[in-house]
């Protein structure tokens, strides 16, 4: 999603809507218990491309778990993407980012969705909930949807936001938190329908 979509709040919405949970910053805590890491650690480096200054994991993060002579981002990338896997094999569930889309592409009852909007509906976002200097939104929101689309183009191989990659895009700004949470889980319902249809 980029920054000023509404995600998180859309995510949460669309699980208890299908009633299933929805996983944002819980997965954090559960990559760091997965991986016995320090969560300072982690969160500093989640959803951040490799350092190139930064090459290996500190030896007292190292385990079979983490991996050996690796990059912190990349470590934190392999362990969240191992949790992922272990959620969508125990429960239908609500992932927010981490490139959960690219990590589930090859399980079949996968949908992947894409949040956006314009440029006003994101700044005026930003500015209500988050209370960032309406003169400074719109460079801050550019920044970090950059740096958001360089950790999913590196670890995911393909182009974040093209709608390729994705069964649903939608405007944010158009439909609201309300609306798109509508969408989407209408759409969840009319795809585990015609799956169901088909057996």
């Amino acid at each position: 999603r980029q920054i000023g979509s509404g995600g998180s709040e859309i995510g949460m919405e669309v699980a208890k809507r299908l009633g299933i949970r929805c996983y944002d910053k819980q997965l954090i805590e559960l990559a760091c218990n997965y991986g016995e890491l320090d969560q300072d650690v982690l969160a500093a480096a989640e959803e951040k491309r490799p350092n190139p200054f930064l090459y290996s994991v500190p030896r007292q993060m190292q385990n079979d778990k983490t991996g050996r002579g690796i990059a912190i981002n990349d470590m934190v990338f392999n362990v969240q993407s191992e949790v992922i896997r272990q959620l969508a094999e125990k429960e239908s569930c609500v992932i927010i980012g981490r490139c959960a889309d690219y990590v589930l592409k090859d399980r079949p009852n996968t949908i992947s969705v894409f949040l956006k909007a314009e440029m006003q509906s994101k700044v005026e976002r930003a500015v209500k909930y988050y209370g960032v200097d309406p003169q400074k939104a719109e460079d801050r929101i550019r920044k970090a949807d950059k740096q958001r689309a360089s950790y999913y183009n590196y670890y995911a191989t393909a182009t974040w936001g093209d709608v390729n990659n994705y069964d649903l895009c939608v405007d944010t700004g158009k439909l609201g938190v309300e609306g798109t949470a509508e969408l989407i889980a209408r759409f969840v319902e009319l795809r585990q329908a015609m799956l169901e249809a088909k057996k």
